[in-house]
């Protein structure tokens, strides 16, 4: 029993709740390290109580010390009856223990690892029994019964099961985004006997090659896919002119100089005439006035 699963019971008797320092005592004269704190009591019934403390032992998260304490229902001393160590709520425990032959799981078969069969196991018969014959047994072997060992219904149908609910069903996100489905593929390889009607082989080697698919898989690969036509983005959607904003910015200011600044600019009512533009034509009276000579 688990520290988490012990019954809630009648209240714990005085003489049985009252005893943490026995209890405590108990677990440090048994030396098996540090006792944290106390957790509680739970009664056992009318004659015993069980104290739980925190477990401070490295690789022990979240156990805990339970220890169990007893008195007569007319004694007023309890006395230490049992000590245990047990996982509580959030206790680091190791997984439930399976059997060496039910440990081994899908992916873990290495090279020249041995994996043999149980002797019944429900997914084999019995397969061709050879009569003798030359040729009766060639042709047998050809079509597929030479074998000591065939799939039986349930080892077929388990198979089928398991593909047609892996990566490469029908309800997988690429088959539910494809185009079309293998059965209608070029690169689709069924399979022979009862399982071709549903199965085949991808020979794409773009796409699911070598995997076994579901008739109504697909993927964007399919043999019947032609790409888009025309210039415009492959995924056909609209152009939004919209996402490209327009923004007017405003003209930059210009700072006015600071009094009393010194600057090289000369008004343009302050220009000598000398300096005037050349290609400014002379007044009328000074074109008017005759040329003196000494």
């Amino acid at each position: 029993m688990s520290a988490q699963s012990a019954p809630e019971l009648a209240p714990v008797r005085p003489v049985l709740a009252d005893a943490v320092d026995l209890a405590r005592q108990a677990l440090i004269d048994l030396g098996e390290g540090e006792v944290g704190a106390h957790l509680g009591v739970t009664s056992e019934g009318e004659c015993a109580a069980t104290h739980r403390f925190s477990a401070q032992l490295p690789g022990y998260r979240g156990w805990q010390w339970a220890v169990v304490l007893a008195a007569d229902p007319e004694s007023d001393r309890a006395t230490v009856s049992e000590l245990a160590l047990l996982p509580g709520p959030d206790a680091l425990t190791a997984p439930d223990w399976l059997p060496w032959d039910e440990r081994i799981r899908p992916g873990d078969l290495s090279p020249g690892d041995l994996l043999a069969p149980l002797p019944s196991d429900p997914r084999l018969v019995p397969g061709y029994v050879a009569t003798g014959d030359p040729a009766v047994d060639e042709v047998a072997l050809e079509v597929g019964l030479g074998r000591k060992q065939v799939m039986s219904l349930e080892g077929r149908l388990d198979a089928a099961e398991r593909w047609r609910e892996g990566d490469y069903g029908p309800d997988s996100e690429m088959a539910k985004a494809a185009p079309s489905t293998c059965e209608l593929c070029g690169f689709y390889l069924p399979l022979s006997g009862s399982l071709k009607v549903a199965f085949g082989v991808c020979g794409n080697e773009m796409a699911a090659d070598g995997h076994v698919v579901y008739a109504e898989y697909g993927c964007g690969a399919h043999s019947d896919t032609t790409l888009p036509t025309g210039a415009g983005s492959p995924q056909f959607d609209a152009y939004d002119d919209g996402a490209v904003e327009m923004v007017a910015l405003p003209e930059p200011k210009v700072e006015a100089p600071a009094a009393g600044a010194v600057t090289d600019e000369v008004p343009a009512d302050e220009v000598p005439a000398a300096e005037a533009p050349a290609d400014e034509a002379p007044t009328s009276d000074a074109a008017g006035e005759p040329a003196s000579t000494d």
